[in-house]
């Protein structure tokens, strides 16, 4: 059984069985069933079928959003604009497969000395998703890697989250019923509960592919778990990391502005984002550390956070913080109810961040580190050991080089280490559009290449296949001469 409890004050509000192996097993045999179906439906019948899910969130908004803050604390507000993020999610998705661009249709046709040609994009099969505590609708049951994941042409089998265990329930009973509804088939999707239900879904060898996101330890397990199967499948893992901020020497007048959007931007969501910048390195000799935690103070965030383990590694991740050199500067003490923690201001000297440091870990929670940097070649330096993360922020005193010549060259450093590169603007909050990137290098992602937010996010779950000389019926329908699904495509290398 996996136990539902609030995190306002530590109780229990209910119980949900979990699933048994043969449960799990038959979950899986019915997406693999549907798998052929789902893929050669088209797009625009799936964006139908998104779009019917999309309209039952909505209807059943107040009711969802009251279960989900029993489950998870992140309150009224957040929790209704986040059920219609995430309706708008599944509805941009589906608009995605529809216009068609992720099949990467190319058709050569035939010459004298070489045979026709079309390569089209093939959903890969029944995807296994793993939902985040952080975001109990945008990136959980029917967040955007089930919703890309469908409108991929994939059925998904996802893992319910202990942290809302009751509400991934209930929203996999409205999603399954809306799918029926609107004429999936049978299999198209499902959920399953339970630690050992998440292994022997990664395990099933009917699956094609996982999504996760989460903490870097679960992403890393479920990895190997992949990894050592005899068929191995992709594992397409959202971890986080440290995600700096940079504040350029020209830009030091800008420290006050930058410290009060830094403790916005890692307060927002208790600091349960993955997005969280977790450092900012300002140039020395302006107290930088000070004014962070002055912000802190004045702010006065009450972080209470989504379970128990949390809460608890937040204090063990500060105590690991200073033992590994830094020093704490500003606090705002944990609450006494629930699964309170405190908000934490460190500062650190730059020649402690060497490889291997505690100190260039994420800290999950409402915690930051404040470094000074002397110089340049001292930035420089600090910057090569950083580990690969989600976003990278630049406070820069200028738009214009010459009123801030180191910008140009960070932004470029930013960019061979992060997903997403922001100037003057704070990395939390991922909008879903066509240019979106939320990946990273390693160990933000485990594929740097992939996107778990944004049109992109589609091409994780499919591959390419080149069929030569084979008859125009036979094809993929985004391929064949008629076009039926009315899909962009290469033709002779023009676009049509």
């Amino acid at each position: 059984m996996t136990t539902s409890v609030s995190p306002y004050d530590g109780r229990e509000r209910g119980e949900v069985a979990d699933s048994t192996p043969d449960e799990v097993a038959d979950a899986v045999r019915r997406a693999a069933a549907a798998a052929a179906q789902v893929a050669l439906t088209d797009p625009a019948v799936r964006r139908d079928w998104l779009d019917a899910v999309a309209t039952t969130l909505e209807q059943h908004s107040d009711e969802l959003v009251a279960l989900a803050d029993e489950e998870t604390a992140l309150g009224e507000t957040r929790l209704t604009g986040e059920v219609a993020r995430t309706a708008g999610q599944l509805r941009f998705y589906a608009d995605v497969a529809r216009e068609g661009s992720y099949l990467g249709v190319a058709i050569d046709r035939p010459t004298p000395t070489a045979p026709r040609l079309v390569r089209v994009n093939e959903p890969l099969g029944p995807v296994a998703v793993f939902g985040a505590s952080n975001f109990p609708f945008a990136f959980s049951v029917l967040g955007n890697d089930t919703a890309s994941a469908l409108a991929a042409g994939c059925p998904v089998v996802v893992k319910a989250h202990p942290a809302h265990v009751r509400l991934s329930h209930r929203l996999a009973e409205l999603a399954t019923k809306a799918l029926a509804e609107a004429g999936a088939p049978e299999g198209t999707f499902a959920l399953v509960s339970g630690h050992q239900a998440g292994v022997d879904l990664v395990t099933a060898e009917e699956i094609a592919a996982v999504a996760f996101t989460g903490s870097q330890q679960g992403g890393l397990a479920l990895w190997r778990l992949a990894n050592e199967r005899a068929h191995v499948v992709p594992v397409f893992a959202e971890m986080g990391t440290v995600n700096p901020v940079v504040v350029t020497p020209a830009a030091a007048s800008r420290l006050p502005e930058a410290a009060a959007g830094f403790v916005g931007s890692f307060t927002l969501g208790h600091g349960q984002f993955c997005t969280k910048p977790g450092l900012l390195l300002a140039p020395a000799g302006h107290d930088a550390a000070r004014l962070v935690a002055d912000a802190l103070t004045a702010a006065a965030p009450a972080p209470v956070m989504l379970t128990a383990p949390i809460a608890k590694a937040v204090a063990v991740g500060v105590e690991d913080l200073v033992h590994a050199g830094a020093t704490v500067v500003g606090e705002v003490p944990a609450g006494t109810e629930g699964f309170a923690a405190p908000a934490v201001v460190l500062a650190a000297r730059a020649d402690a961040l060497v490889p291997g440091s505690r100190l260039l870990e994420e800290c999950f929670g409402a915690v930051a580190l404040v470094v000074e940097y002397d110089g340049t070649d001292e930035l420089r330096r600090v910057l090569d050991v950083l580990q690969g993360s989600l976003a990278g922020t630049l406070i820069a005193a200028s738009e214009h080089p010459a009123e801030d010549p180191d910008a140009p060259w960070l932004v470029r450093t930013l960019a061979g280490q992060v997903g997403r590169v922001t100037v003057g603007d704070w990395p939390t909050g991922v909008a879903y559009t066509w240019a979106q990137q939320h990946g990273g290098p390693w160990p933000a992602t485990s594929a740097p290449a992939a996107t778990s937010v944004g049109a992109a996010a589609l091409d994780r779950f499919v591959r390419p296949v080149a069929y030569q000389s084979v008859p125009d019926a036979w094809v993929p329908p985004a391929g064949q001469d008629a076009n039926p699904w009315g899909v962009p495509r290469r033709v002779d290398g023009v676009r049509s």
